[in-house]
């Protein structure tokens, strides 16, 4: 991609702080643009702000409307009305049977993954379609196509994340904002910390690659549907997964 691409172009990366979402907002802010790294951990947010030229930290609850609207408007204090979002933000819970899966985990998972991507998508689409450009990138996973055993609320938020685009896209597919996702299978992060060695090597067997995805390579793909190179694909899923896709 050409140098500049993201001049002049304003991003919230929710889960901004680490693994993917950083790696997305670094490559925003090489190639011109400012990001809003928006995060529950403030002070990890602000020590990976201070690395980034053109980045700044804002606190965030993905779960609570009200906390997202007051992020909205640090935001476009500090830099300006966003033209893009990456909802990153996401927790793995628990590995466990469903019939075993605790009800206030699985409810933990729901609200972050799935409600926290619907707020975040909600609050910042309609000054994007106001302005008749926008981009918003939600991260869903493999997980909500093919379901992981020992993984039944993840793998249901991530299905409904796909949907939710799915079905945003529709609604704005004439308004210059286009809306679509990526999912990938499992990328080498610190959400390894939240699963068993088990759940991880089931994981790694089923990518025909033999390898994790690089949170870089994720956020290539990002790039590129962030960006004005990205004109007719809406609503779609793009899957990177080493090859573990199987539709």
């Amino acid at each position: 991609m050409a140098g500049g691409l993201f001049k002049g172009r304003v991003a919230v990366v929710t889960g901004g702080a680490r693994g993917i979402g950083l790696a997305c907002a670094a490559r925003i802010v090489a190639d011109g643009g400012r990001a809003a790294l928006w995060d529950r951990d403030l002070d990890r947010a602000r020590q990976s702000a201070k690395e980034l030229k053109g980045a700044i930290a804002v606190e965030v609850d993905v779960t609570r409307a009200e906390s997202i609207d007051k992020a909205l408007g640090a935001t476009e204090q500090q830099l300006a009305v966003p033209d893009i979002l990456i909802a990153s933000a996401g927790i793995t819970g628990p590995n466990t049977t469903l019939v075993q899966y605790p009800v206030d985990a699985w409810r933990q998972v729901i609200d972050i993954n799935l409600t926290g991507v619907f707020l975040c998508n909600r609050a910042l689409a309609p000054a994007m379609a106001k302005r008749g450009w926008g981009r918003i990138v939600n991260i869903a996973s493999v997980a909500g196509k093919e379901g992981n055993p020992n993984a039944s609320a993840y793998s249901a938020s991530k299905a409904g994340v796909i949907g939710l685009t799915k079905s945003l896209g529709k609604e704005l597919a004439t308004s210059g904002v286009l809306v679509n996702c990526v999912a990938p299978a499992v990328v080498k992060t610190e959400l390894f910390s939240q699963m068993t060695e088990q759940h991880i090597q089931y994981m790694l067997s089923k990518i025909p690659m033999n390898r994790f995805g690089e949170v870089g390579e994720v956020a290539e793909l990002v790039a590129w549907l962030a960006s004005p190179l990205c004109t007719f694909s809406t609503a779609s899923v793009f899957d990177l997964s080493g090859g573990r896709a199987t539709y």
